[in-house]
């Protein structure tokens, strides 16, 4: 290539850096007018990022030092951070917001409003001694952070518009007309709302060593003519009693059943460590909770506790928004109204069928020591167990330490247990909740008694319509079956005495 060439891209790629630089240097030429086709936001931040890299911004005259106290003004509110504990030499200060101690503050959130800015250092220098603030946003800034240290001395800190990046927001101190650039996730929380700093958990869940045994729970609600009733079940304390479910807890109103403990264990135990959505009111006066629907609550949750505390959740109805469905609710005496979602406080709509279990019978076989069966055919049976040695207790016991007699004669014991098998193998289909009980004779009736607990129940199978049963439990109507279980029911009766297999389908 001929020198005269080479000498032409060189001048060339010259003319072209100068004029990238001459470009920059106008955009950020303070004598320049702007026009109606630029961009105040697309300051060059190439031309600076070369320095004010890492200068300190807010500290006690550049020495490391605690912060006695914050305010910050943001566009929503106006918070006042004061120093909850002192700093020692293996922990540092805590902060609250004052005017809001009586409250449950995430103190490490608010913390953050000082650390945050105490020793906040740029990522760029924009822009020196500006005179357009408000290209910034920092005319009118979209937060004010005064520190106040320990010492007495004061800073404070503006807080503009994001840049353009993206990562890095627009700041400016009190010393100066400066704008820099700091990273916009360090400073996001000076955005925050006052609702933001408090704890959503409704009521903190115990440390597991400190889990308390939830005696009852009772819901009262509007929508509904009756109370549910939960209470502890004191028989899953007892590691000898076999029968029953896994669930802790009995349903004893509007009906007494077992739970499935999948779908209960929310309703019996979900209060501790309830989460809200958001909060409603703080410090909440008496307009605050006729507003929410809270002053006659729609739902009423009574949680009593074996350490003697007593928890009341009030609960309005369910309203919608363009978030969703939600409700309002606070514990009874306290002063924070909380926004929460149905599907975590689930008391404003659950139904006894939606956590009951349709089991029937849940004694253990060998539990049982009497059990007759008397069917409108006329078939009728009674069966009597014993221990063949009454020094083995019946939670030690097995299926060949049990005597069998049927209507006061020996029986097998095996084809016992298959018959009882077939009544506990069954759950019922539907609650039958405030069904009359027939005039008529039951189809079948079923009267065990558990040995371990004592207690003698009886279940009546009445016809009720052309393909259900009804099912009463001690004189109650229960539950709904089909009408063709009743049907096996019967024929297995008759098999008791033939040989023949029980039939276990219908």
């Amino acid at each position: 290539m001929k020198k005269q060439v080479k000498g032409i891209i060189g001048l060339g790629a010259v003319l072209l850096l100068l004029g990238g630089g001459y470009a920059a240097l106008r955009l950020t030429d303070p004598d320049r007018k702007g026009t109606e086709d630029d961009e105040p936001s697309l300051i060059a931040v190439d031309d600076t990022e070369s320095k004010g890299e890492g200068v300190l911004l807010i500290s006690d005259n550049g020495e490391e030092a605690t912060v006695s106290e914050a305010f910050v003004k943001n566009e929503t509110d106006e918070l006042h951070v004061i120093m909850l504990t002192e700093p020692t030499d293996t922990s540092a200060a805590t902060y609250t917001l004052d005017g809001y101690q009586d409250l449950d503050m995430n103190t490490a959130v608010i913390g953050t409003l000082v650390n945050n800015g105490n020793g906040l250092t740029s990522l760029a220098l924009i822009e020196e001694n500006s005179e357009s603030l408000e290209r910034f946003g920092l005319a009118q800034p979209k937060a004010t952070v005064e520190f106040t240290y320990e010492s007495g001395t004061k800073r404070t800190l503006y807080i503009g518009d994001n840049a353009p990046s993206g990562s890095g927001v627009y700041v400016m101190t009190d010393e100066s007309t400066s704008v820099y650039t700091v990273s916009a996730s360090t400073l996001a929380n000076y955005g925050k709302t006052l609702n933001e700093f408090v704890e959503k958990t409704v009521l903190e869940e115990p440390a597991e060593e400190d889990y308390p045994i939830i005696k009852s729970l009772k819901i009262e609600r509007e929508d509904i003519d009756y109370d549910i009733l939960i209470e502890y079940d004191e028989l899953s304390d007892d590691e000898g009693y076999t029968g029953g479910t896994s669930a802790t807890h009995v349903m004893v109103e509007p009906v007494d059943c077992y739970l499935t403990v999948e779908r209960s264990s929310d309703i019996t135990n979900g209060m501790f460590g309830l989460d809200a959505e958001d909060i409603y009111a703080l410090h909440c006066q008496e307009s605050d909770i006729a507003q929410a629907g809270l002053s006659e609550p729609f739902c009423k949750v009574t949680m009593s506790c074996d350490d003697g505390n007593v928890y009341v959740l009030l609960l309005s109805e369910i309203f919608t928004d363009d978030d969703g469905k939600h409700c309002y609710g606070m514990l009874e005496g306290g002063n924070v109204i909380y926004v929460l979602s149905p599907d975590d406080a689930k008391w404003v709509t659950v139904l006894p069928i939606d956590i009951a279990s349709k089991i029937m019978i849940a004694s253990y076989v060998w539990n049982v020591s009497e059990l007759s069966v008397k069917c409108s055919s006329g078939d009728e049976e009674s069966f009597h167990i014993a221990l063949n040695d009454d020094s083995i207790s019946i939670s030690d016991a097995k299926a060949e330490d049990f005597t069998v007699t049927k209507n006061g004669k020996a029986f097998d014991t095996e084809r016992y247990r298959k018959f009882y098998s077939f009544l506990v193998s069954t759950n019922a289909e539907e609650f039958a909740l405030g069904e009359d009980i027939p005039d008529s004779e039951p189809m079948a009736a079923l009267t065990y008694t558990d040995s371990y607990t004592g207690k003698t129940t009886t279940i009546d199978f009445y016809d009720y319509s052309s393909m259900k049963a009804l099912i009463a439990v001690d004189g109650k109507s229960k539950f709904f079956c089909t009408k063709s279980y009743v049907n096996t029911l019967i024929e297995n009766v008759k098999r008791i005495n033939t040989g023949e297999d029980y039939k276990t389908t219908w």
